[in-house]
Order: structure tokens, then sequence, then C-alpha cells
């Protein structure tokens, strides 16, 4: 691998992109948008050349970057990409280009100040590198410290940037709904602290840091947790899993911590919502695969199941409630609980099949939500509701807008030949090899999510024109440059999965055989032969 610090640029591109944006003269709303446009895809170019250099079957964290940090506390600036990681990774570098194109008016909408888009942007290209330092962080203080400071530029863009509306309530709404997820993930956070406190003393203890103390070496905590070094009985381990379990499962969002996640998601602009959806709560699934599992196995085990029964209440309560919704908006934040419903599953499910579907599922419903939400949400800024009574009839007059919608749809809901299809069948198929009852239960969702797609659809697309909708125009150029790439690639993957498959296989095989979980083996009843004897 090249010497050349390629993750430190990865995040310091959109970082620093967020910093001269603020620098353009308080008019150039234009350049500050095309400016931020230019980063992302200069990110976007970066995660590319290191999905390119990224061999899969090669070292277990790879473009390794490591330097003193606070050396006393043993806490290093320590960056690596296993193959999780990796796809999260472009997954996060290939949307954030289309967010900005999609929400390019946004910031008209939400104020008339003359640095607004400047706000808006800057704060977007934050986010953006603020995930991507958690993805690659190797160091179990500095990733706390990021998947902590994501959620400050996250509040500003879902209290600060939500639709403009003259409705004193809705505005107050819009507040609550930035505070409740700021409280929310600030006390998973603090619970999660303690934990890593926890550990660090665990370290300490067995002066497992350089100097004879502790540290926050990702790589030396793993190793030591898997080789019953860290010296402490179960029931502290099982506190301490629990501690980082719960900060995860509030981001992720797992029932019945997700009560923030519906409110924010109608507050937030569409990009907004979208980029919180789909690339912020990621991190939280990635920590239960990367810190949950690797730092505390025997923990894992034990809680396995009982977190795997939360997942399928998760599952089957996102897709009923879906169902009753009556605005569009929220309808599709609650198929991602669903939807979430089904990563955690995999993850806990603790097999092979589980944890590369939950990976790929990651990635598949990023697309599929960025997908399906932003179509909706041009359809909303043209009609002025989120009412799903208020529509009808959009096909006749907007039938590119309601075929992309329709396709988005059908990836939502797991179609075969769609990208989420095969991510959600390698979930149920890991799963069930496992525990048969719960995959059982989880595949009844495939009925219901069937249901509250298709009912949407034919609300608002189908039947005569109601009054109000005369006027609503297809898409845009610029509308479509965000749509197209989303569904090219739900079709793509759903065809052709085999190069992403590729990457995560290896690293989630690694994973399992470090904490010391294999794929259980079929019992197989002996078979009478002809001779009389048994097979």
């Amino acid at each position: 691998m090249s010497d050349f610090p390629w993750l430190t640029t990865l995040w310091a591109v959109p970082a620093i992109g967020a910093v001269l944006v603020l620098l353009f003269p308080a008019g150039w709303r234009n350049a500050a948008r095309i400016f931020a446009l230019v980063v992302s895809l200069a990110t976007l170019g970066v995660g590319m050349w290191l999905a390119w250099m990224f061999q899969p079957g090669g070292d277990h964290f790879q473009f390794v970057e490591s330097h003193e940090w606070i050396p006393a506390f043993g806490a290093g600036y320590t960056l690596g990409l296993d193959g999780i990681a990796m796809v999260l990774v472009l997954l996060t570098a290939g949307l954030v280009p289309l967010l900005l194109l999609a929400g390019w008016q946004d910031d008209r909408e939400v104020g008339t100040g003359p640095r607004v888009a400047h706000y808006y942007v800057a704060l977007t290209l934050v986010v953006e590198a603020m995930v991507l330092l958690s993805f690659t962080a190797l160091d179990i203080l500095m990733f706390y410290v990021f998947f902590e400071v994501m959620l400050i530029p996250m509040y500003f863009l879902i209290g600060g940037f939500g639709p403009r509306t003259a409705d004193a309530a809705m505005r107050a709404q819009r507040s609550r709904a930035a505070v409740k997820f700021l409280l929310y993930n600030l006390f998973g956070g603090l619970i999660m602290l303690a934990a890593v406190i926890g550990l660090y003393v665990l370290t300490a203890r067995e002066q497992l840091g350089a100097n004879g103390g502790g540290t926050f070496d990702f790589r030396i905590v793993m190793e030591a947790a898997n080789s019953g070094q860290l010296g402490a009985g179960p029931v502290v381990l099982n506190a301490l899993f629990l501690g980082f379990m719960f900060a995860f499962a509030v981001k992720a969002p797992l029932w019945p911590l997700h009560t923030w996640l519906p409110d924010a998601a109608v507050a937030a602009t569409p990009a907004s919502a979208v980029l919180m959806m789909a690339i912020v709560d990621k991190v939280g699934t990635f920590g239960m695969l990367r810190y949950c599992l690797l730092l505390f196995p025997d923990a894992t085990a034990t809680y396995a199941p009982f977190i795997c029964v939360l997942a399928v209440i998760g599952i089957i309560y996102g897709a009923l409630l879906a169902i009753g919704q009556t605005d569009v908006m929220r309808l599709i934040a609650y198929t991602s609980i669903s939807h979430f419903g089904f990563i955690i599953l995999g993850i806990f499910a603790l097999t092979t099949q589980g944890s590369t579907g939950a990976t790929l599922y990651m990635v598949n419903h990023g697309i599929s939500t960025a997908a399906l939400f932003l179509i909706a949400g041009f359809l909303v800024s043209r009609r002025g509701t989120r009412l799903i009574a208020e529509y009808g009839g959009v096909q006749k007059v907007a039938p590119i807008l309601a075929g992309t919608f329709f396709i988005s749809g059908l990836a939502t809901l797991s179609l075969p030949g769609l990208a989420p299809f095969i991510s959600e069948f390698l979930v149920l198929m890991g799963t069930f090899t496992r525990y048969p009852v719960a995959a059982i239960f989880a595949a009844s969702a495939l009925v219901l999510a069937a249901l509250y797609i298709l009912w949407m659809y034919q609300r608002m697309m189908t039947g005569p024109v109601k009054p109000g909708n005369e006027r609503l125009y297809d898409l845009l150029p610029r509308e479509m440059m965000v749509v197209v790439p989303l569904l090219a690639a739900l079709l793509f993957l759903g065809v052709y999965p085999k190069p992403v498959l590729d990457t995560i296989d290896p690293a989630v095989t690694r994973t399992l055989t470090t904490i010391g979980q294999h794929d259980p083996v079929p019992a197989v009843t002996p078979e009478a032969s002809p001779t009389g004897g048994n097979k």
C-alpha cells in the first residue's frame, strides 16, 4: 500500500471544503453550491481510488495511518479500512453529491439570509467528514468523539433548514424534532462514554498500552478481548457491551429506541433526512458489527437472541405503522425502522450469510431510501402537502416522476431483480439457520411491505387527477441527474452484486472467525440404505 495518507485525505477534503465555502462572499450562493458539489465529487474520487486499491483478501485493515494524539492516555490518530468500512465509505461518498444536487434549492425554502446556502452546504460537508472519520477510525476514543460530533451539524440541518412555513406550530414542531434527535443520541453517547472509560480501565489494569498503561487502539483491545487478556468477568464485560450497544441501538435505530426518527425525518428537508437515515444512522449498525462483536464476543453470544427478538419486533412494528400513515414522508420513515430491523437481525444472527446480507443491506437501504424519499420530496415540493389523500392521478400529469417513484417503491419492498432483494434474502437465510422462528416472523414483513408500498402508490399516483394536481410538472433535468444514478445502482446491484459481496465476504468471515462464531451445520437424519444399513 502507498504511504500517502489517503484516509486523512478522504475526510479532510470535505472538512476543508466546508471551511472554505464559508469564506465565499455573501452573494455567491450559486458559487457556494457549485463549490460544495465539486468538493463532494473530489471526495467520491478519493473513495473510488481507495476501492480500486483495496485488496479484499489482504490485511484485515488497509491504508493504516497511525500517529500519536494523546499519548498519556494511549489515544492515537489511527485510521484503517476493512471491507465492511470500504463499502460504507463508497455509499457515503456516492450519496452526498446527489444529496447536494437534490437540495440545490432547499436553502431558498428555509430562509432568505445572504449566507443561508453557505451554511447549508457547509453543514452537509461537515457531516460527511465526520461519518467518514467514524468509518475509518481504529482508535476507540477517536471513534467516540466523531460519533458524537456529527450530531451537532445534523441538529442544525434538521432544526434550522426544515421546510419554511408561516405556521408557528409547525416551526415549533421542527425545533422539537431537532432537540429530540439531539437528546436521544447524546444520551446514548453518554452511556457509551461510560463504557469506553470502563474498557480503558481494563486495558490499563492489564498494561496493554505502549507505555505500560491503557490504550484505545482498537486492534490491541480486539486481540486482548478475543484472547481473554482483558481480565474481567462476564458481568463487567456484559455491562460494557450493553453500553456500546445502547448507543448504537439509538442511532440505528432499534425498537423501542426509534421514536426520534420519524419526527426528525419529516422535520428536515428531504436531502437532510436522507443524509440522516441513509448515512448517519449507518454508523450505528456499523458500530454493532465492529465494536460490539469484536470487542465483546461472549457478551454478543449471550445477548444475540434477545437483540434478534427486538429486531423482529422492529421489522413488524415499522411495517404496520407505515401502513397506517397518512403522511407520505412519515410513511417512508417508518419503512426505514423496519429495514434497520433486518440489518440488526442479520448482524446478530452471527452467521456468514446473515452478516454479509446485513452489510449489503446497509448499502442497498441507503440507495433505495434515498431514491424513494427524494422523489417523494420532489413531489411534495410541487404540491405543498405531505398528505397522501391530497394526491391522485399523478401518473397522468407527471409520468416520469410516478414511474421512478414506482421503481423505488418496488426496491423498498425487495422485489427480485432490485438491489434490496438479495440482501434481505441473505439476512433471512442466514437467520433461519440459527433462529428459524425469528426468520419466519421477519419474513411476514415482505407481505406488509407490499401492502404499504403498493397501496401508497395506488392512492397517490393512479385514478383520476384530484383538484390541485393538474399543474404538477415532471422531473426536471437536475432532479433526473439525482434519480437516474440511484435507480441504475438499484438495478445493477440487484442483478450483479458480486463486486460488493467480494469486498464484504472476507471481512465478515474474518470477524466471525475472530469471535469464534461458525455457521450452524444442518442436522441430517440418516436414511435407510437399500441393503438395510444407514447411509
